[in-house]
């Protein structure tokens, strides 16, 4: 007679000592077994109070903060600094690879492949849970823990449209260069989606044949032009292949959103100066975003909940923390400072409090 299954463990990560991952198992689907990846800094967040004060390294009632980080397309959880620097800003860290990406890919699935983005949720219910525990041992804290959930590109989208069908569940939603709209318009995304359609309902898993642009992967990767330590089978040079099931799924996303998300928690988003797409490097996409339209993101933006600000880095790339040197490093400092107000702290009396503006 079989003992019940062991349970998952955190596990040494990819990344090293530093950093340690969880298995979560979830649903399977149509190609099997299914499972995202969480992954945690192995050296807990502090207790702080904020930016130009000292932390402080006793208990308290308030609820601990953690940043929960999403990554985008085609990609997964690999920025080590940006945690590091969340950490000693007095945060728990955790970060989420989805579904089918990055440390959750399995030889047997399609990379990256959904046919609706609410799939994501099963992802963030089982991450959040898992956080929740996770926080709850490390510091003794028996109640849910302040979320404040940090995405990029496509995982920007996912956010965005999770925080909307889930008021009251984050603290803040901070949305690095979020994919909210296809590239050029709402007329072009609508032109898209009626050629897509069909191809969506015959085939929807058969690959797109449309031109490889590399040029983003030079500008990050250390092999090329950038300074970032790829692994090609989770973020290769040519992305994974587009299908329209997954297409028409981003469309609809990226719908939903022109038609104006109520999204309660208060937002920061951080976008490029400019915007240059290309397929090949040049020199110049190392300081512009070669994936979204910054413009047209920056208008989605302010239609995502009333709670909104926009924050512009000239110089940086489409992911505003794998920027170079000093425009990384504005943008952390910026995000601390942001956050700063809305972190849970203890009141004078010791119980839970808020210094988030009214």
């Amino acid at each position: 007679m079989r003992g019940p299954a062991a349970q998952p463990r955190w596990q040494e990560d990819v990344l090293g000592r530093r950093f340690e991952s969880l298995e979560l198992g979830l649903c399977p689907d149509d190609e099997g077994p299914v499972v995202a990846t969480l992954v945690r800094s192995a050296a807990p967040g502090r207790a702080a109070a904020g930016p130009g004060r000292a932390p402080s390294l006793t208990a308290t009632a308030a609820p601990p903060n953690v940043v929960l980080y999403l990554h985008g397309w085609a990609d997964y959880f690999l920025q080590t600094e940006l945690a590091e620097r969340l950490v000693a800003g007095g945060f728990h860290f955790y970060a989420l690879d989805l579904r089918k990406f990055g440390r959750s890919l399995r030889d047997w699935q399609t990379p990256g492949y959904a046919a609706d983005l609410a799939v994501y949720d099963e992802d963030l219910a089982a991450a959040l849970a898992a956080v929740t525990a996770d926080v709850a041992a490390r510091t003794g804290h028996s109640g849910a823990p302040t979320v404040h959930l940090l995405a990029h590109s496509l995982g920007g989208l996912v956010a965005a449209l999770w925080a909307d069908r889930n008021p009251g569940a984050l603290g803040t939603l901070i949305l690095n260069a979020p994919w909210l709209e296809l590239q050029g318009s709402s007329l072009i995304r609508n032109i898209a989606m009626q050629l897509v359609e069909p191809l969506a309902r015959a085939d929807p898993q058969r690959p797109l044949l449309l031109p490889g642009m590399p040029g983003y992967w030079d500008s990050v990767s250390g092999t090329a032009h950038g300074e970032w330590d790829l692994d090609p089978r989770w973020r290769p040079r040519a992305s994974f292949p587009i299908r329209p099931g997954w297409t028409k799924a981003v469309l609809a996303g990226h719908a939903a959103v022109q038609r104006r998300l109520d999204i309660s928690a208060p937002m920061l988003v951080m976008l490029s100066g400019r915007t240059r797409i290309q397929a090949e490097w040049s020199e110049a996409l190392m300081e512009v975003d070669a994936v979204i339209d910054v413009e047209e993101t920056a208008r989605r933006a302010l239609g995502l909940g009333r709670r909104a600000a926009v924050y512009r880095y000239p110089g940086a790339i489409h992911d505003v923390f794998l920027s170079r040197r000093g425009v990384r490093g504005e943008a952390y400092d910026d995000l601390l400072l942001w956050l700063d107000p809305y972190r849970t702290q203890a009141g004078p009396a010791g119980a839970a409090a808020s210094t988030a503006p009214p």
